[in-house]
């Protein structure tokens, strides 16, 4: 089993601690940062870690850079860092805008913001699927 390097952007705290868990539980990503806007990833970034990671894990709706920023940005700074867009709208369009912009996929978050286990493992097989196994 592959384990994939990522950081998480989310501006809600519960959300994020919610979703850092699950991933951290599920044994198959490797959380090298969580950061509250695409801002604060951007400085990260910068930054030069000394592990970048191979997804980001980005919601749409953020004070600062939000989202679609990130996508934007990233694939020209870090064409070959995968971005994964996720929001709380499930409206087909929201994915398809997301894609055109550059992101890998889209990942709707679930209605119930503690229950993250069928979200971990459809971010799972999505990075499979784009960055191999």
């Amino acid at each position: 089993m592959k384990t994939f390097r990522l950081a998480i952007v989310e501006n809600d705290e519960d959300e994020r601690f919610f979703m850092s868990e699950a991933l951290r539980a599920s044994g198959e990503f490797q959380i090298l940062g969580e950061f509250g806007n695409g801002d604060q990833l951007t400085e990260w970034l910068y930054a030069s870690p000394k592990e970048l990671p191979e997804l980001i894990l980005s919601d749409l709706n953020m004070p600062g850079k939000n989202g679609y920023d990130v996508i934007d940005e990233l694939k020209t700074t870090h064409p070959d860092i995968a971005v994964f867009a996720t929001s709380t709208s499930s409206v087909v369009s929201t994915r398809e805008k997301c894609i055109r912009a550059g992101a890998r996929d889209f990942i709707a978050k679930p209605d119930i913001f503690i229950v993250y286990d069928a979200f971990v493992a459809e971010l799972y097989r999505l990075a499979c699927r784009y960055l191999g196994t």
